[in-house]
Formats: structure tokens, sequence, C-alpha cells
């Protein structure tokens, strides 16, 4: 069933928060599913660009819409991620996603409000939410002075205007995580005490938490051991620091790291072990079962398990 994303961060406010999964590949949208619908357990699925230019939007959707067929108890949304307005509009004519993000955080505060001000007109007359970003998600190899990373925070200040001046539905902060598998290499953690400025000033407002995969030290060492040559101080999100970000208002939080990272791992050690196979399938099989044991236990720790018995549908 596809839910709007409205009905899960009111229902989940404060007290757990819905996963949001970018999706590639056939074998990550089974494993989803599969989890999602044994779970009982809401779910945001979502496409980047670079995942509608690596196939097409046509087709990822074409799995999803399979996918809840095949598993017809799952309840989710479906997301676009980081659009700018061609993808966000495009989207929205599509008919097909319940929200949009239109990242402009690069921009200035006004730019960025004006920016984001358009995509919601046109988003919500054909009843699309619209996410928006407000601050800078650094990484590591932007080599940043302590002052600079501090200035590309989310600013609480500004979060009150944004949101009232936009519109916006949802709110994607910068509080200290990065894309990709290097998040916390500095050892920053998550800047708890603007999450709860950001709360205190937009209480009960949607926050999104991007950058939001744990990057397991165990997949980082059993890739490394078949071949990869992953950096050994690559770090992700704790669980203790996630489930204390759900405290502030985190409703939504992104990952898309871990899947690729078990990805890699599967195929490292099958292909390893195996040298002598080719067959695709075999690997793909294996790396279903394992998103789906993954999203189990993230539905668990994010305390989503049996929650959509909870919603109001």
């Amino acid at each position: 069933m596809i839910v709007s994303p409205k009905i899960f961060y009111t229902h989940c406010y404060g007290k757990y928060a819905i996963p949001a999964i970018n999706i590639f590949t056939l074998e990550q949208v089974i494993g989803l599913f599969r989890a999602g619908q044994k779970a009982n357990a809401p779910f945001i699925v979502q496409m980047t660009p670079v995942a509608r230019n690596y196939t097409h939007q046509d087709m990822l959707l074409g799995m999803i819409k399979a996918a809840s067929k095949i598993y017809p108890k799952a309840t989710f949304a479906i997301h676009l991620d980081h659009g700018n307005e061609a993808h966000a509009f495009d989207a929205i004519a599509s008919n097909s996603f319940n929200s949009v993000m239109i990242d402009a955080s690069h921009d200035p505060f006004e730019k960025n409000v004006e920016r984001t001000r358009a995509v919601v007109i046109k988003a919500h007359k054909n009843n699309v939410l619209v996410e928006a970003e407000l601050g800078v998600l650094s990484g590591v190899e932007d080599d940043l002075s302590i002052d600079e990373k501090s200035a590309r925070y989310t600013q609480p200040s500004e979060v009150e205007q944004f949101v009232k001046k936009t519109q916006c539905d949802s709110l994607a902060v910068a509080v200290g995580t990065s894309h990709g598998a290097y998040k916390f290499s500095g050892g920053q953690g998550i800047q708890f005490q603007i999450l709860q400025d950001i709360q205190h000033r937009i209480p009960y407002f949607p926050i999104v938490l991007h950058g939001g995969s744990a990057v397991n030290e165990a997949e980082i060492k059993r890739i490394n051991k078949n071949g990869g040559r992953l950096n050994s101080s690559a770090l992700g999100v704790s669980s203790d620091e996630i489930t204390e970000a759900i405290k502030y208002g985190v409703c939504k939080i992104n990952i898309a790291t871990d899947l690729r990272l078990i990805w890699a791992r599967v195929h490292r050690e099958f292909f390893n072990d195996n040298p002598e196979l080719f067959d695709p399938i075999i690997p793909g099989k294996s790396y279903m079962e394992a998103c789906e044991t993954f999203m189990l236990e993230k539905f668990e720790l994010l305390g989503a398990t049996g929650k959509v018995s909870q919603l109001k549908i």
C-alpha cells in the first residue's frame, strides 16, 4: 500500500523513525519489500537522479509497482531524493511520487527559499509533499577548517523563517553527518545541541537526517579481506546516535551507503570463493537475503517494527 509520508511523520514524531532507502537494483527492492512486509513496518523507497540515469525512472517505478503486488502488505511511500527543479517537476508530473526533494542547500538563504517555494507551489497542487534542505552536508574530503564546517551546519536561527516562507513539508538538516562511508572520521558525531535548538524553534515539524548509514566495521573488514581497499577509517552513524536523534524530531533517516557496502561484500566473497562461477543469480539471491536481514535489523533499531497496524490510513 502506498501512503503519504505525512501520515508516517504525524504518527512517528518523537517515537520512532522511517527508514528511507535509496534503491538502484532489483535485489534491493525485493529485499526491502520482503523485510517491510515481514516486519509490518512503514518505509520510504527513494531514488536519486543518479539512479534514474543508471536505469530509468520508469524502470525503477516498475520494479516498485511489481514489488507492491508481490508483497501486498508492504506499506510505503515513494520519494525523489536530491533533485533539482527539472527532476522535481518531472517526478510531480508523473503522478507516481508521494514526495520530492529540492536540494538548493548550496545557494544563499533567499535563493534557497525562492527555489524551494517554486517547487512547493507546483507539488502541493498535485498533493505531493516537498522535502527541502537547509545547511550543507560536509564530508571529510572537503578539507574544511572547524569554523568553516560550523558555518555549513544548519543555522537554527534560520529554520523558522525558512519553513514559514517556503511552506515545505519536511526539512533535511546538516548536523554533522555526510554522504558516503567516511561520515565521522574526524570524530565529531551528530551535533545534538543544533538538533535540539531546531526542534525548539519548529516543534513537531518533521526533520530529515541524510547520511544515516551505519557503515558496519565488520563489512569493511570482509570487503578488504576479499580484495577491497576501503580505508579503515570509514565510520558511520552509531546506533546510539540514531536513536537519540529520533527524540529531537528526526522522522526520516536516509540510507544508501550500507546497502552498497553489503553489495560489495557479498559479491567479493562470492567470486573470491567461487572463481570458476559467473552466474549473477547466485550472488544476487544472497544479496537479496542480506538486504532483507539488514532492513529487519534497521526497522528494529528505528522502532518502526509493527507500526503499520497503528497507522490511521
